[in-house]
């Protein structure tokens, strides 16, 4: 599989933003170029999940994550919440996917109704239009009907639900094995090579 050049990540407030992280920190050290939209519910979940304490404005953010990860500078562009002149925005110059991971039952609702009120949503729209791969990775339970019918809706439009339900048959022995067996198969949908974990059938 080969990797694709340019995704949009974005991180919403569900629960979960252990997986968010750790993705863009695989997705940059694969030399990927990552565009990354932050909620600001957001920030205050990763303050609480992970006392990570996310810039508001987008430079500042850019420098935070290279420094974190310290990534290849010009792979991350941060964009803010109303940015709409971001390449993002249009079909003219979309990503070649996009991940909302952790996505709130909020983002994927609007997102499945198509409306394009947040610069988030307007990503995940261009990526449906544009028959661009859209992959959500909820973080709730239980699913009422309604999260069942618009998760539905999604998928019959061509996005994939990858909810962050993590297996055990790999023994993880800590919470990272946890994060990195949903992180891998997200990687697998993007066609981005990892080693993670061992595939079923393979030795550890």
């Amino acid at each position: 599989m080969s990797a694709a050049r340019t995704i949009t990540l974005a991180f919403t407030g569900a629960s979960g933003m252990p997986y968010g992280i750790r993705l863009l920190q695989m997705l940059l050290a694969q030399g990927i170029r990552v565009y990354l939209l932050y909620s600001q519910v957001a920030q205050i979940v990763a303050q609480q999940e992970m006392s990570l304490q996310l810039p508001s404005r987008a430079q500042e953010a850019e420098a935070f994550f290279n420094d974190y990860f310290n990534a290849e500078k010009g792979l991350l562009k941060v964009f803010g919440r109303e940015e709409w002149f971001a390449p993002v925005a249009s079909g003219s110059n979309p990503a070649d996917a996009m991940v909302i991971c952790p996505c709130t039952m909020g983002t994927l609702s609007a997102v499945a109704a198509g409306l394009n009120h947040k610069l988030i949503e307007r990503a995940a729209d261009v990526m449906l239009k544009e028959n661009r791969k859209l992959i959500l990775v909820p973080r709730e339970m239980p699913f009422s009907a309604i999260h069942l019918e618009n998760m539905l809706r999604l998928a019959r439009s061509g996005a994939i639900i990858l909810p962050a339900n993590p297996g055990f048959y790999h023994h993880p022995q800590s919470i990272q094995d946890i994060v990195d067996f949903v992180v891998a198969r997200i990687l697998d949908h993007l066609g981005v090579a990892h080693t993670l974990m061992p595939r079923w059938g393979e030795e550890s």
